[in-house]
């Protein structure tokens, strides 16, 4: 066998890209989490006695507590296989990230380990997320400046 024969053997065996369900697999997901994340804030609202503020806050904390326990119980990635970026793009991806680098590298122990690598998946999310809040604050700024937009209270 040669090597042309063996890359024809090697791209039938490949397996198939279902792009088009995986999108509607994340849409789907995407959808879903929001979807559960307003109905504990409108919840919230009503019944907890909760204000605004307090109320996004809870539902924050929820969708990472429950990411981060799937994560533990080892879901989190058989799950991120079937719905992709819908599960990840919320801030249950970036629990899943610190959390999972946490469960690896606890065995290394608490400084070497959990500390330095915590935010090794998550660490260019966090610095890259904080030069893009800059430079929009900067246009932003520049754009009220010139009487664009105005300053919203």
């Amino acid at each position: 066998m040669n090597s042309e024969e063996f890359l024809k053997l090697a791209e039938k065996q490949k397996p198939k890209k279902h792009a088009f369900l995986h999108s509607i697999l994340a849409f789907l997901c995407g959808g879903i989490i929001g979807l559960l994340g307003q109905l504990e804030y409108n919840l919230l609202i009503k019944y907890g006695q909760l204000d605004q503020k307090s109320s996004l806050t809870l539902v924050s904390i929820t969708f990472i507590f429950i990411s981060v326990f799937l994560t533990f119980l080892g879901a989190y990635k058989k799950l991120g296989q079937i719905f992709g970026a819908g599960l990840f793009i919320p801030i249950t991806g970036f629990a899943n990230s610190m959390a999972s680098a946490a469960i690896e590298y606890k065995s290394e122990g608490p400084i070497f380990g959990l500390g330095s690598k915590m935010f090794s998946l998550a660490g260019s999310v966090v610095v890259y997320g904080i030069l893009a809040a800059f430079f929009y604050a900067l246009i932003y700024f520049l754009l009220m400046k010139l009487g664009i937009v105005y300053a919203v209270i």
